[in-house]
């Protein structure tokens, strides 16, 4: 059925492949700026405008092959994006509870739809179950309004992060089977079950072959574009094997997108090129074109209102049964089960992507496809809203009952200046990605770049200007602002300490010094001057793998680390570093160690999985060099001399570093100390305050030889740390 417009003009005002470009783009760039007065969300914008210029509105352009091209990559681009932006830990940390929450939203609605669609519908099966569908899947539109409220870490919240993915992928196997039914033309029990043995194998190889092979990618190839294109060929190649083996090619990507999670930190440059390249063209073409399949005439008229009256009430009566009783199982309060019914209400990718394809192969109407826009346009409108009113009442409910489940106020302990000593092109780039990952993201908090020359020929200059704008471009990729800073000094440690005292800086990162003739130190004597000079943090670097190719970091720390002033603010550090990351953290410490760092952890919200392991001598920890793996990133807390968390071991480190360790990704700690600035030892004033308690060589020889006996034993059963352990 056509409108006016269409009578008026059988084709097209536009034909012309460039204009009709020109015309996308204008849409894709004015529709959010006009629509966002109007508190309408851009999904709808976007389906609204391809209204208005398809074939059943003005007619300006026609939905030709461009379109479909263009929209199932968008289509699968979306369902990528909702798999890869997915929190990996709190999924596995809320899993039992979220898994039973995801049955709940999803059986309920699929059921209930299924009846409603039968019953009062009259539609035949395999178009019920794909109705049922969309009701039983749903978007997590509103977390946004759950960050800002900073409940994001609730068990409300958790709940919903979990069972979405539950309710997705439920979604899509049902219309999986759907679509199986409806090119067989029956429902076979043995076809089904060949179907889910299809889908276990494809989910068993994808799962298996895509993280090695990616990893094995990284490790090789450092070109953002080309690593860009690399996900990209992943995700398509999964897409098209799920269609061959008689799924459907959405589920392909979703899957890639969960496989892929932890080689894209959300902090990473990849991580910004994939959601720009989908959000600034591929998602807006394909939500375009869902828009031009709309005829505006069916949807004033009755069978399309009945059609939308009828998915609106299914879907929010039975999203708000599924919260209410996950409510009552979990003992939760009314304002947890708001914020679950708020968070499953709107329903946008899934019901896309299920109307969309159900559309393309005859099973569903035009009333179903435009009451399924209607349904989008009114459960997303809803949705903030509802979250919105119920989230500012847990946030009072939690700040009075137990503030400490809120997480610590991230400006409480002053700004954190981060600075990058940046010597060279080569690693320039690397530096800047860590920094990225520690750094804290507060409001006050600031990334510094600095070059330091004591040499000052053009071609010294260049060198310097070269290294600093790879650093901001790496930056400038995630919207990171970085002060870039390049200063002239006779001494390179001399720069980077005024440039410390100019800038407050807090940390500093820097590359590891690579040995250059045979009497050289470990550290070089710019870092040792550095060390002596300073006592903010110092991390060095010298990573051989790529950052996001990484498994897990294995810690080791001093005994006495816990009294240096700089405890929680490493802790901190790396337990950011492991979270940007997606790996887990394994603390090799004494015993006493263990309920401090967890503390911390608590404390300042940084949930990710971390384990201890008992390591009281340092000569257990070079028994570990056999267990570090090249995906594994080492990780040392030093001590600076004559601090509190000194000992013989940690003076020793750099030999035991260099002779077991040298092939290691290795990361090392020199944590903030109390001490004023310069001071260094002398032989006048050896010891600058009460606290020094490097002991004397007696003593040393003493407590080597008493814990001999100990070493031996552990020499013949050494301690693991095995990923299975």
């Amino acid at each position: 059925m056509r409108n006016f417009a269409v009578e008026m003009t059988e084709t097209a005002l536009v034909t012309n492949p460039v204009l009709i470009f020109f015309i996308v783009l204008a849409i894709i760039l004015m529709a959010p700026l006009l629509l966002n007065r109007l508190k309408i969300p851009h999904i709808i914008g976007m389906i609204v405008a391809g209204v208005c210029v398809g074939p059943y509105g003005f007619h300006v352009l026609d939905n030709d092959a461009s379109f479909e091209i263009f929209g199932q990559v968008g289509l699968l681009y979306l369902m990528f994006l909702a798999g890869i932006e997915i929190d990996l830990f709190h999924l596995r940390l809320n899993l039992k509870r979220g898994l039973a929450f995801g049955a709940l939203t999803f059986f309920i609605p699929l059921i209930g739809g299924i009846a409603a669609s039968i019953w009062l519908l009259h539609t035949d099966a395999i178009t019920a179950v794909l109705l049922a569908s969309m009701y039983a899947s749903h978007t997590l539109i509103a977390y946004p309004v759950t960050a800002r409220y900073g409940i994001t870490k609730s068990p409300s919240v958790l709940i919903a992060i979990v069972g979405t993915i539950v309710a997705v992928i439920g979604a899509l196997l049902a219309l999986a089977v759907a679509l199986s039914v409806q090119r067989t033309g029956e429902f076979s029990v043995p076809g089904i079950m060949l179907l889910l043995g299809r889908l276990a194998a494809y989910c068993a190889a994808v799962t298996l072959v895509y993280p090695w092979l990616t990893r094995l990618f990284l490790r090789h190839f450092n070109d953002r574009v080309t690593q860009f294109v690399y996900v990209l060929a992943l995700v398509f190649f999964a897409a098209y094997l799920a269609q061959a083996i008689g799924l459907e090619s959405v589920l392909g990507a979703f899957l890639a997108g969960l496989v892929l999670n932890k080689f894209v930190p959300n902090t990473s440059p990849l991580m910004s090129r994939i959601e720009f390249v989908g959000n600034a063209l591929f998602i807006p073409y394909f939500l375009i074109g869902v828009g031009m399949m709309i005829n505006v005439r069916v949807i004033v008229q009755t069978e399309t209102l009945v059609m939308a009256a009828n998915m609106l009430v299914v879907a929010l009566f039975t999203k708000w049964v599924a919260a209410f009783l996950a409510q009552k199982f979990y003992g939760m309060t009314r304002d947890d089960r708001m914020v679950l019914f708020g968070l499953t209400t709107a329903h946008t990718a899934v019901a896309l992507a299920v109307v969309t394809i159900g559309y393309n192969f005859g099973i569903m109407n035009l009333a179903m496809l435009n009451g399924t826009v209607l349904m989008i346009l009114v459960t997303c409108a809803i949705a903030p809203i509802v979250t919105s009113g119920a989230a500012a009442r847990l946030k009072i409910r939690l700040l009075s009952q137990k503030p400490e489940e809120i997480g610590a106020d991230p400006t409480a302990s002053g700004p954190q200046n981060t600075l990058v000593a940046i010597s060279s092109s080569v690693t320039s780039s690397e530096l800047m990605e860590l920094a990225m990952m520690i750094d804290r993201r507060g409001p006050a908090d600031r990334i510094y770049a600095v070059h330091v020359r004591n040499d000052n020929s053009p071609a010294a200059r260049a060198a310097g200007a070269s290294a600093l704008e790879l650093a901001i471009g790496v930056a400038a990729t995630v919207d990171v602002p970085v002060t870039p800073i390049e200063r002239f000094d006779l001494n390179i440690a001399t720069g980077v300490l005024n440039t410390i005292n100019e800038r407050d800086i807090t940390t500093v990162l820097m590359g590891m010094h690579r040995r250059s003739s045979v009497i050289d130190t470990f550290f070089g004597p710019r870092i040792e001057h550095l060390l002596q000079s300073t006592n903010r943090q110092i991390i060095l670097s010298r990573c051989f793998n790529p950052l996001n190719t990484l498994r897990r970091l294995v810690v080791w720390v001093p005994q006495k680390a816990s009294y240096e002033s700089g405890f929680r603010q490493w802790v901190c550090s790396v337990g950011r570093l492991a979270l940007s990351l997606g790996s887990r953290v394994i603390f090799l410490c004494h015993p006493d160690m263990n309920p401090l760092i967890g503390g911390v952890f608590r404390h300042e919200k940084l949930e990710v999985r971390h384990e201890f392991r008992p390591m009281e001598q340092w000569d257990d920890f070079v028994l570990m060099a056999n267990h570090i793996l090249d995906d594994d990133l080492l990780t040392v807390v030093s001590a600076r001399p004559d601090s509190l968390s000194y000992s013989p071991e940690v003076q020793d480190m750099p030999l035991f570093l260099k002779r077991y360790f040298s092939r290691a990704n290795l990361l090392i700690i020199f944590p903030e100390q109390f001490g004023a600035e310069g001071d260094v030892m002398s032989f006048i004033d050896p010891i600058s305050s009460e606290t020094a308690m490097s002991p004397s060589p007696l003593t040393r020889l003493i407590n080597w030889l008493g814990n001999l006996p100990r070493r031996i034993k552990r020499r013949r059963n050494p301690p693991r740390i095995g990923p299975g352990l």
